[in-house]
């Protein structure tokens, strides 16, 4: 009977990390160097990568040669990537090719740089993060919604991940200043990319400070997904669970709060144009929404005035809104709990234009 899926996945790593562990230091050390290197250029998209094999490596007790000029590689060219071509796929394959070769120690040593390189994506360049719970809301898959520790410290006494530590730089000697995030804050997997509390209130500078917090967020993810790309088995790795569960919540929950607070904006400029009366030849608008299936922002764009001299009145927004609704909840294209959002952030919209009309 052929192993389960995830069965085998487990196995897989187990046994990969167990040989990796069985090389000797200075082995282990050489691969995690290379593998960072490796790494690194994954992740920045380089035009090419290179890496280099150890001299020998330790298979169930033997010690097996790399054969002469094996040990260094080179993937990808500038003129491939004018071409469109994926350098992470094309470093994957490479591996792939490396661990059919005959040579038991070239196959072994190519396997051993497949998991380094993977491993330290996962433990070594991102972020440690906090242990979060999540709950899932009604109606939804997802774990988003944070859960209070009723422990809670409410003080400014603080761990490392509880807080900013920022030296001093006005006066010499000052040592560090301790900044702690809010409680709400807090509560999230990694708060220094927190933007919006549990109220959807802001708790950075500026929009435009909200919106890299939420790239900072999706590169986290996307070094999450490169590993299992070039890796797969790595979905055993306990760490990856762990910070995939936690980067995900926080991502989604702020990812929300930023579109519902870019409605807010929305209602805001429609009330401040109007007031100004510029809005009498016309109006379409664009709402931007989270997609929690393509973990990213998107942009829903209507109509609620055609254009031509027609005076503006608030009814034109309900009326559109309504319409809009009707097709948005039919559209399987957007997952239920994507759907879900997308029409409250639409009926803050209208709640904001009703005046008492009638539905027509």
């Amino acid at each position: 009977m052929n192993p389960h899926p995830e069965q085998y996945l487990h196995g897989t790593y187990l046994n990969t990390r167990a040989m990796f562990e069985s090389q000797p230091a200075i082995v282990q050390r050489f691969l995690e160097a290379q593998a960072n290197q490796l790494a690194a250029e994954l992740i920045e998209g380089s035009s090419h990568v290179r890496f280099t094999l150890p001299d020998k490596v330790i298979v169930e007790g033997t010690s097996l040669e790399l054969p002469a000029g094996a040990r260094r590689h080179t993937v990808g060219s500038l003129r491939e990537r004018l071409l469109g071509g994926d350098l992470r796929a094309s470093a994957r394959q490479h591996l792939t090719d490396l661990e059919a070769s005959p040579d038991r120690g070239l196959a072994s040593a190519a396997r051993l740089m497949r998991f380094a390189c993977a491993f330290q994506m996962i433990h070594a360049i991102l972020p440690e993060g906090r242990r979060v719970t999540y709950a899932v809301l009604e109606g939804e898959d997802l774990p988003t919604q944070p859960v209070r520790d009723e422990l809670e410290p409410e003080s400014a006494i603080t761990a490392a991940s509880d807080a900013i530590v920022e030296e001093g730089r006005q006066e010499e000697g000052r040592g560090q200043l301790i900044v702690p995030y809010v409680p709400a804050a807090r509560r999230f997997f990694l708060p220094q990319w927190v933007a919006f509390d549990d109220e959807g209130r802001l708790l950075v500078g500026s929009e435009e400070e909200a919106e890299a917090h939420l790239a900072s967020m999706q590169r986290y993810l996307f070094v999450l997904h490169a590993a299992v790309a070039l890796t797969p088995y790595i979905v055993a790795d306990e760490e990856y669970g762990r910070k995939r569960y936690g980067m995900l919540g926080q991502l989604v929950n702020q990812g929300r709060a930023l579109a519902h607070f870019h409605t807010g904006q929305v209602i805001d400029t429609i009330r401040r144009r109007a007031g100004a009366g510029e809005l009498n030849r016309g109006l379409s608008l664009t709402l931007p929404y989270f997609d929690d299936q393509q973990l990213e922002m998107r942009r829903f764009r209507f109509e609620v005035i055609p254009a031509g001299r027609i005076m503006f009145v608030p009814a034109f927004v309900v009326r559109a809104v309504r319409e809009e609704q009707g097709k948005i909840a039919q559209d399987t294209r957007l997952s239920p709990s994507t759907r879900k959002y997308l029409l409250g952030q639409l009926e803050l919209l209208e709640a904001a234009f009703d005046t008492g009309a009638s539905r027509s």
